[in-house]
């Protein structure tokens, strides 16, 4: 028999803000954590807003060494697993080092060392550039850096999807622990990429919304003035345990993990299949993976990024799973919130998804004011929703047409 997965520990700084109770406090009152762009200079750019997570301090987590050896995007998970283990009630001493595990996805790794050193290259020339370029650079790092301040030494791993890394990095952790690989796995992931470079790129694949003059409105998942994602930055750890010792040890448990379904659209680089097939299949494997009837989902966190395809396409195959019962789905999208977190947006939904079964409360999807007609979902309009759910989605969807969805039972059903 598989063993079963729960989850009783949870951590992330995001746009809303640096700890998961600030960022749900901030979810459920419907806040929006876009603002206009103080990190770098933006006067170039079309686009000078973005979702970032203010007022992050990396010497609260790490060391003056350990801060001048990490990218951004290590020091965000390496605050974010800190946040989880402590709520978790966990300690190094308190597990096996060799049962328990890293998983951490990150769609981009450190980009932000890359562009600092190829300046230095440019300028000082290639003597200058650090002995830690490499090490601080690669994407693996996150999960690595994790594994050492834990002493964790059983299953190690990264996941390099697009916007779907962190989700997969659930999905994995949770294979390891229900194949019996491990007992206690962190997983979730990171990213940190607001610098010139990647709105450039964003910019001039027309993908980003250009509302500069309404920074807070520009995030509008199936509206039908939506005109874009929101970058953003941010991270999301969870402790996830086989559930027999998560009880031994008396742990709180928030939910319970059922099922994890990944495909892929074989479709295009950027764009997903019209017709939502890739999605519809990844939902139905994580339902078929849980033994989940499809009537028993109540919520669904979608995916949904505010693009003009990619929000149709997601409303297309939740009806496609779904039929009849998609009229009954609370879908909502926190992306609307947060912006959109690239590689560490799976992690972060999944909590928000976990705290809607945890706490009766469906986030909503703000600045809707007009539902696309092609969506035709309950996409719960501008405020949170007391709501009892057994059983949710979350969806993630990246470039390259690679699909996760990931099926969570609330933990007391």
């Amino acid at each position: 028999m598989p063993h079963r997965v729960v989850i009783t520990g949870m951590g992330a700084l995001t746009p809303l803000g640096l700890s998961v109770r600030e960022s749900w406090g901030s979810a459920v009152a419907g806040k929006s954590g876009i603002a206009p762009l103080e990190s770098f200079d933006t006067s170039g750019l079309s686009v000078r807003f973005g979702g970032e997570v203010r007022g992050f301090d990396p010497g609260e987590y790490l060391d003056r060494r350990e801060v001048r050896r990490t990218d951004r995007f290590v020091q965000l998970a390496v605050a974010a697993a800190d946040q989880a283990m402590a709520d978790a009630g966990l300690a190094k001493g308190d597990y096996d080092p060799d049962e328990a595990g890293v998983s951490c996805g990150t769609g981009i790794g450190g980009i932000i060392t890359l562009t600092e050193q190829h300046q230095i290259l440019l300028e000082r020339g290639p003597d200058r550039v650090s002995p830690l370029f490499i090490p601080m650079m690669i994407a693996n790092m996150a999960a690595a850096q994790v594994a050492i301040r834990f002493d964790m030494r059983g299953p190690n791993m990264t996941t390099v999807t697009a916007c779907a890394s962190s989700a997969h990095a659930l999905g994995e952790a949770f294979r390891r622990i229900q194949y019996g690989e491990a007992e206690l796995m962190l997983a979730g992931g990171g990213e940190a990429v607001l610098l010139p470079l990647c709105f450039a790129g964003f910019i001039n694949m027309k993908a980003l919304s250009q509302r500069n003059d309404d920074p807070a409105a520009a995030s509008r998942p199936f509206d039908e003035s939506r005109d874009g994602f929101v970058m953003g930055e941010g991270a999301g750890m969870l402790v996830f345990e086989e559930r027999e010792r998560a009880l031994a040890r008396g742990a709180h448990i928030y939910a319970e993990v059922v099922g994890y379904g990944m495909t892929a659209d074989a479709y295009h680089m950027v764009e997903p299949a019209p017709d939502g097939d890739g999605a519809a299949r990844a939902m139905r494997a994580a339902l078929k993976d849980g033994d989940i009837a499809p009537e028993r989902v109540g919520y669904v966190n979608a995916h949904a990024t505010a693009t003009p395809k990619g929000d149709i396409g997601e409303a297309r195959a939740l009806r496609a799973v779904f039929g009849t019962h998609a009229k009954n789905l609370a879908v909502s999208s926190t992306k609307s919130m947060t912006g959109h977190l690239l590689g560490a947006a799976g992690a972060v939904e999944a909590i928000f998804t976990v705290l809607a079964l945890h706490e009766g409360v469906l986030p909503p999807t703000i600045n809707l004011q007009h539902l696309d007609p092609e969506v035709d979902l309950d996409c719960v309009p501008n405020e949170a929703r007391h709501q009892q759910t057994e059983v949710a989605l979350t969806n993630s969807f990246g470039f390259g047409g690679q699909n996760v969805t990931l099926a969570l039972r609330r933990a007391d059903a």
